[in-house]
């Protein structure tokens, strides 16, 4: 209605009506930051900017609540307690009594995935090998004593098959873990290599070396180890280009990237809405390895930011077909720089500038 009216007005007064708006924009939100029922109110009859995020908790919240009745190949509630598990087994000194008030639905939960055709082998071997290790130096109690009933504990843990899985899924001392041979020099310099590239070799970008980075980026941390997110790869350059002009930012050089990641979170993890930032948090911790990672097999790439903008995040979950509990958190090109192609110098804070000193009380 008001684009409407403006439109009928003399330029003048176009003019005029548009710096009462641009007036009042600014002044909203120092009226309305007073608290958060003046915020609530502002969202709710003047903005409509956080709907989808919205609709994408409640969607999730939902979607969360069936996945612990279908049981596809993952579990985020399975995910989640056996990491409870673990943290409790590591804990300095660990406690003869832990993990009573929810030992009982992870065990449950395994069981249903246990049962389950096409579930994850790997995520079923490293349950088994915590639950196995916690049965195993718990004392009883009433629901610890009916968990170990129910997950079937005989004393002993389950006999590898295979000499190539004697290798636990359990937890284990820093000391085993593997030694870096890398320094800090050759690592600033790995930090140093990889930038921005926006212009690429008219070369295909092998499939296999794109998931060797993509694997490398699961092994960040993510919070309870739930992984809410994965990575959708576009390897041929006219879907490549067609998910990069959905950014803003790509005029210029879409039209010639080879691939394209597009990096999603995935708000099913979640049971309630404290955790809906997270999805951002885990995706963009592992999306920096895979970058870091494509630099080491060779690849160029670059992340493209993805703002909220409604009519983007529309037309990009309908070329991905995404349910709306998924959230777009990044693309990130890939493929074979263009040695000639320039890379901006992008000067980054440092010392005073970006770190602040906690001072003692």
């Amino acid at each position: 209605m008001i684009s409407t009216l403006r439109k009928a007005l003399p330029a003048p007064a176009k003019r005029t009506v548009r710096r009462a708006l641009d007036a009042m924009a600014a002044a909203s939100p120092r009226i309305f930051s007073a608290n958060r029922w003046l915020a609530n109110l502002y969202y709710f009859l003047f903005s409509r900017r956080f709907d989808r995020e919205h609709l994408a908790v409640l969607k999730g919240r939902a979607a969360y609540h069936r996945a612990l009745r279908s049981m596809d190949d993952t579990s985020p509630l399975l995910r989640r307690n056996v990491h409870r598990l673990e943290k409790g087994l590591i804990m300095q000194p660990r406690r003869n009594v832990f993990a009573e008030a929810f030992i009982q639905e992870t065990v449950r939960c395994y069981n249903r995935a246990k049962a389950r055709p096409g579930y994850s082998e790997d995520e079923l071997r490293w349950a088994t090998d915590v639950l196995d290790e916690y049965f195993s130096v718990v004392e009883d109690t009433p629901p610890i004593r009916k968990a170990r009933k129910e997950y079937g504990w005989t004393g002993v843990g389950r006999e590898p098959a295979s000499n190539a899985e004697a290798r636990t899924f359990k937890p284990y001392p820093l000391s085993d873990c593997p030694e870096a041979d890398v320094s800090f020099a050759q690592l600033a310099t790995l930090f140093l290599r990889r930038r921005s590239v926006r212009w690429y070799k008219q070369q295909s970008v092998p499939s296999d070396l794109i998931q060797q980075a993509i694997n490398a980026a699961a092994l960040a941390p993510s919070a309870c180890n739930r992984q809410p997110y994965r990575f959708i790869v576009a390897d041929d350059p006219d879907r490549a280009t067609e998910i990069a002009e959905c950014a803003g930012g790509t005029t210029g050089f879409a039209h010639q990237i080879p691939a394209i990641i597009v990096v999603v979170g995935d708000l099913s993890a979640y049971p309630k809405e404290r955790d809906r930032h997270l999805i951002y948090i885990d995706a963009s911790l592992a999306s920096m390895q895979l970058m870091l990672a494509a630099e080491t097999l060779g690849l160029s790439t670059c992340p493209i930011n993805w703002p909220d903008v409604d009519w983007s995040e529309r037309k990009l979950q309908g070329i991905l077909g995404l349910p709306e509990y998924e959230r777009v958190v990044m693309l990130v090109s890939i493929g074979y720089g263009d040695p000639a192609s320039g890379i901006p110098y992008s000067q980054k804070k440092q010392n005073s500038l970006i770190t602040q000193e906690c001072a003692p009380e």
